[in-house]
């Protein structure tokens, strides 16, 4: 018997390649850049723990890698079946998990985003972007002849809008900014009116617009724009003033490996996680702070790739959210390492500390391995 998620026609949407060419096997060059960049993240928060006695960091991030590879190889063994069976029960654990987070999650710097386990922090917002990949996948998938239809549009909208919405309650704004950015991916590989997805782009960004006019968004959204709106070296921009500070020190080479002053005299709050990059940009200067953005660069060809040789519409669909994903994510985060973006709090793929975030990478490459 066919099976449902695989068609006779030609794939459409963005990755149409016009050739049937299923993979061989997982994708060796897309798992080692993957490596590549988890290993250049251990190193430099390695770097950070010399330069703090006492920290911790690089073992702990070992252990979430190893951890990871157990999701990473059960995501690979996925198949379109198992994925169609399991969706409306991932849906299910989806919205609880995020809704749990009120009743169990820990309360800090304003946000509850954090359920506490011991010594570990689970964050079910990171995992809901990964849920939501793959039963949005599915959705379409099981629609591919009628995506064109209002009703589909509207259905796609219904189902992520919970997901969304309770993100946004903790409040994580950049977080349900990268499930709508998924949404967004997906809906026009789906083959989703234009129309449609161009409406629904608008009202969300004259939505968040008139909030930062009407100054209802919560308080330190609004002193993140204002910090990149005009910024204070000594206030509000204090962090990204001495981000720029690393990197401007780094030069062309950087100062080199364990000798950053930055992260040595703790300029950086939280260097370990959202502004990782500034310890490669000291330490490594932009030759190395260039090499990372390359090994980013292919790695997102090769996701591209991965789509655009799938034979059904479940593989296109799953590419085109990893890809979405995490590379709003390197973008965004980069861009405010650099200080031309808003601070957002959105992690690197692969290289900074935190469990929930490389677990969560890790299931997406084991999803484009099973893809292969």
């Amino acid at each position: 018997m066919t099976n449902k998620f695989y068609r006779t026609q030609s794939p459409k949407g963005i990755f149409e390649s016009g050739v049937d060419r299923p993979g061989q096997g997982m994708d060796f060059w897309l798992i080692a850049a993957a490596a590549t960049l988890l290993l250049i993240g251990l190193a430099a928060i390695h770097s950070i723990d010399v330069a703090r006695p006492g920290a911790s960091y690089m073992v702990k991030q070992v252990l979430f890698a190893a951890i990871g590879m157990i999701v990473f190889l059960t995501c690979s063994l996925s198949t379109p079946k198992s994925l169609e069976r399991l969706a409306p029960l991932l849906y299910g654990l989806n919205i609880v998990s995020l809704m749990s987070i009120f009743i169990l999650g820990t309360r800090r710097k304003g946000a509850t985003r954090w359920i506490d386990f011991g010594p570990i922090q689970f964050q079910p917002s990171e995992v809901a972007k990964v849920i939501l990949i793959i039963t949005l996948a599915v959705y379409f998938s099981r629609r591919w002849s009628d995506t064109k239809s209002l009703s589909t549009y509207l259905g796609s909208l219904f189902h992520v809008a919970p997901v969304i919405g309770l993100v946004l309650l903790q409040p994580h704004f950049a977080g349900s900014m990268s499930l709508v950015m998924i949404w967004l991916s997906m809906s026009l590989i789906a083959g989703i009116n234009w129309k449609y997805v161009a409406i629904t782009a608008a009202i969300i960004g004259g939505t968040v617009g008139l909030s930062m006019k009407l100054r209802i968004m919560p308080p330190y959204m609004l002193s993140r724009i204002e910090a990149a709106l005009h910024p204070d070296p000594k206030g509000n921009a204090y962090q990204q003033e001495r981000a720029k500070i690393a990197f401007g020190v780094g030069g062309a080479t950087g100062v080199g490996y364990l000798k950053g002053e930055q992260k040595a005299g703790r300029y950086i709050p939280e260097q370990q996680n959202d502004f990782i990059f500034t310890v490669i940009g000291e330490e490594f200067g932009m030759i190395g702070a260039g090499i990372v953005v390359a090994v980013f660069g292919f790695f997102f060809y090769r996701i591209w790739l991965v789509g655009f040789r799938a034979s059904d519409p479940v593989g296109q669909l799953l590419s085109g959210g990893v890809l979405a994903v995490l590379g709003f994510h390197t973008i965004v985060n980069l861009g405010m390492n650099v200080g031309i973006l808003p601070v957002a709090g959105l992690w690197l793929p692969f290289m900074s500390y935190g469990g929930t975030a490389l677990w969560m990478c890790m299931a997406c490459v084991g999803l484009m391995a099973s893809v292969r």
